[in-house]
C-alpha cells in the first residue's frame, strides 16, 4: 500500500518489525515539483517502542492484518494474562511486554476487552476506556476539610496508584479511566 494511502489506526510492518500507525503529519513543499512527504509516528506491536519514520507518498508500506477478538480475562499465570476468547474460548497467554500499562486494568468477569492478532499470534490487548477497581488502601478523610475538592493518592486491588477525592475511602469501588488514568467517579 502507498504512504499516501495509510490511515491511522492501520498495521504496518517496516523492516521485520509490526507497528500501529498512532499518527499521521503531510507536509507538502512549496517549491514546484516538491514531493509531498508524511511523517508516521508509529508504535511497535508488540512493545510499544516508539518510531518516527519519513516516506514520500509512492513509498509502499505492507499493511498486516490486525484482528480483534474479545475476550475474558481468566487468570495469572507467573507474569502472564490468560485470556479466554469470547467466541471460541481459544486462550491467549498475553505476556508483560504485551500488556505494559494496562495491567492495571484487568480484572476477572469485565467485558470489553479485545485481543489483538496477527496470523494467530496475540500482539496487544485493548481495555475497555473505564473499569470498576477496589481501593485498598488511601488515608482517612479529613475531619473539617474545607469545601475545596482536595484529592488523595489511593492504591487499587490491580496495584496501580491514583488520585481520588478526599471523601473515598478504604474498600470503595471506583471508576477508572484507562486512557487518562483518572477517576471517574464512585462505581
Amino acid at each position: 500500500m502507498k504512504a499516501s494511502e495509510v490511515k491511522k489506526g492501520h498495521v504496518v510492518e517496516h523492516e521485520g518489525t509490526v507497528y500501529q500507525v498512532r499518527d499521521i503529519e503531510r507536509s507538502a513543499p512549496t517549491a514546484r515539483g516538491g514531493n509531498v512527504t508524511f511523517r508516521f509516528t508509529l508504535y511497535a506491536i508488540p512493545g510499544g517502542r516508539k518510531l518516527d519514520l519519513s516516506l514520500r507518498a509512492d513509498d509502499e508500506l505492507k499493511e498486516m492484518e490486525l484482528i480483534r477478538r474479545a475476550a475474558h480475562f481468566s487468570y495469572k499465570d507467573g507474569d502472564a494474562y490468560v485470556f479466554m476468547d469470547a467466541e471460541d474460548y481459544t486462550q491467549y497467554l498475553l505476556g508483560p511486554e504485551i500488556v505494559g500499562d494496562s495491567a492495571g486494568y484487568i480484572v476477572e468477569g469485565l467485558d470489553g476487552y479485545y485481543v489483538q492478532l496477527i496470523d494467530d499470534a496475540p500482539v496487544g490487548l485493548q481495555v475497555p476506556t473505564s473499569v470498576a477497581l477496589t481501593v485498598v488502601d488511601t488515608a482517612p478523610e479529613l475531619k473539617g476539610a474545607s469545601a475545596t475538592k482536595r484529592t488523595k493518592p489511593a492504591r487499587l486491588d490491580t496495584g496501580i496508584e491514583i488520585q481520588v477525592p478526599e471523601y473515598i475511602g478504604n474498600g470503595d469501588r471506583v471508576w477508572v479511566n484507562t486512557l487518562s488514568g483518572e477517576f471517574a467517579g464512585r462505581a
